[in-house]
């Protein structure tokens, strides 16, 4: 059995890179599976998977329900770590523009009706 990478690696694993290298760099590895065998058992190209590792394609919907079939990891995870891989590439693109948006804000009420208190 592999030991688990200490929380903060993994975290900071997850963090720092598209999801995609996730899946290259460690799901396929611990599944001994090559990038040919797991493409032929999610039913997708290898070029797919290639441009999915190379971060030229995201996680989606889709990719991430098969991926949970092949791996068991949940497609929400999946999910999950692509919005907060694009949403980091966003504020990078958008960071000269962000500070001229003005900036409006609901009632707590209205926070609270929407469900938007969670801490997203």
């Amino acid at each position: 059995m592999i030991a688990a990478p200490p929380i903060q690696a993994s975290r900071q694993l997850r963090k720092a890179h598209h999801p995609g290298v996730l899946l290259r760099d460690f799901v396929l590895p611990r599944l001994d599976l090559s990038v040919s065998q797991a493409a032929r058992d999610l039913g997708v190209s290898r070029q797919t998977l290639h441009r999915i590792f190379d971060a030229r394609a995201g996680i989606t919907p889709e990719m991430a329900v098969r991926l949970e079939a092949l791996c068991g990891i949940s497609a929400m995870f999946w999910l999950e770590l692509q919005c907060a891989h694009d949403l980091r590439q966003a504020r990078i693109s958008l960071a000269d523009a962000l500070p001229h948006i003005p900036r409006y804000r609901l009632s707590h009420l209205a926070l609270k009706q929407l469900g938007a208190l969670d801490g997203r």
